[in-house]
């Protein structure tokens, strides 16, 4: 229903994943018969999560890790790991330097040129070690290195911008990417995004995407929302975008799936994302708490280093365990923040869901108080869902 802003303005309102709940049916199962099995390309994966294409979440050894344990993890290959044969001093500086000191200290060092050769060097480095090499452009970068991407062996191609769409104007001095035109000549899977609303999620699945990313601004390290005052909130641009998925299989019979990237913290985050109709999740902050992460307990977004306007902070996320225990446990911590699948399986479990697409169908509710109602002892001394 339209809310009326003024005289002519009206507006729709959206809800985010803290605003609603997922309401238990007449069926439940135990958790051990949950299929969180999902498809993108290809590739079958047994975890619903794949870790951010940012410089503090992966590098060569998460990836190789992430996909070992059943997940995946995303390689930006215009950050750091590109532009820097070692990037371990790098990093530390980057977790060294004091506040005030931080966006200039990036803006510098993501001067750098990006080295074509290590490009194909990371890659190879992620398939040596029997990962999924999984890496992430720009539309820009995506005319500049995609063919070498291509042709260095990576499983997947994900061209990322804070919004991508198939109908982008440019000065006339510069040929924007064809979307629909790289998709057929590149003999890789590419995943596009991020949108936000049905009638792009469409467009880039008619431009043949592999799978689509939906989210703008809510990740903890961004701040696109406030410099841009752009995005949906993700409960709402999930559930459109998954929207668009659905038409587009019953026009084609192909299945796209869609991917909810940002704001998502915790195992509950996940079960309501996928409730909404995500297959899949894209977490950034949750991966970059694991001992394995390159970003020495930081978190630092891929618009942060933007010489001109950065969109993106660092935010110190402290270091809580290790990747597996993050992803599938034991949970060392009270927070929903460990074990992410054992949380989703279970939540399956409790909702009857025995699969991704049944999780998918549950009913849902407005409720803006569900994670403050009765918790009034947990806040007061900090402990999990309080803190």
């Amino acid at each position: 229903m339209d809310i009326q802003l003024g005289r002519g303005k009206t507006a729709r309102r959206a809800y985010g994943i803290d605003e609603i709940a997922l309401i238990p049916g007449v069926r439940t199962l135990d958790p051990s018969l949950a299929d969180t099995r999902w498809e993108i390309g290809s590739m079958e994966r047994q975890i619903p999560i794949i870790a951010s294409a940012m410089d503090g979440v992966v590098d060569v050894k998460m990836a190789i890790l992430l996909s070992e344990l059943g997940a995946m993890g995303v390689l930006n290959l215009e950050g750091i790991q590109t532009r820097y044969a070692d990037p371990e001093p790098i990093l530390d500086r980057i977790v060294a330097v004091g506040k005030s000191e931080f966006v200039g200290l990036m803006q510098e060092l993501y001067a750098e040129p990006i080295k074509p050769s290590l490009i194909a060097q990371r890659i190879g480095e992620i398939k040596e070690g029997g990962g999924i090499a999984a890496v992430s452009l720009t539309p820009a970068g995506t005319i500049k290195y995609g063919e070498i991407v291509g042709n260095s062996g990576a499983d997947l191609l994900f061209i990322q911008a804070t919004v991508v769409s198939t109908a982008h104007l440019s000065p006339e001095s510069f040929t924007p990417l064809d979307l629909a035109q790289f998709c057929q000549d590149i003999s890789i899977p590419v995943v596009m995004g991020n949108c936000v609303t049905y009638e792009v999620a469409l467009n880039l699945m008619k431009a043949g995407a592999a799978g689509v990313l939906v989210g703008i601004g809510p990740g903890a390290a961004c701040t696109s929302r406030g410099v841009l005052g752009v995005g949906v909130p993700q409960a709402t641009a999930v559930a459109d975008c998954a929207a668009a998925r659905e038409d587009y299989q019953r026009e084609t019979g192909k299945y796209v799936p869609v991917i909810a990237d940002g704001g998502i913290i915790t195992g509950g985050d996940i079960c309501k994302c996928i409730a909404c109709g995500a297959d899949a999740v894209m977490i950034g902050s949750p991966i970059a708490r694991a001992e394995e992460a390159p970003g020495g307990d930081y978190h630092w977004g891929m618009a942060t280093p933007s010489p001109v306007l950065p969109r993106g902070t660092r935010i110190k996320v402290g270091t809580t365990g290790t990747i597996k225990e993050i992803l599938v446990g034991p949970a060392k911590l009270d927070d929903g923040t460990h074990n992410l699948l054992g949380a989703l399986q279970t939540s399956m479990g409790t909702l009857g869901a025995k699969d991704l697409r049944e999780m998918q169908q549950v009913e849902v509710a407005i409720a803006p108080s569900l994670l403050t109602e009765g918790k009034l002892y947990q806040k007061a001394q900090q402990l999990g869902m309080g803190k």
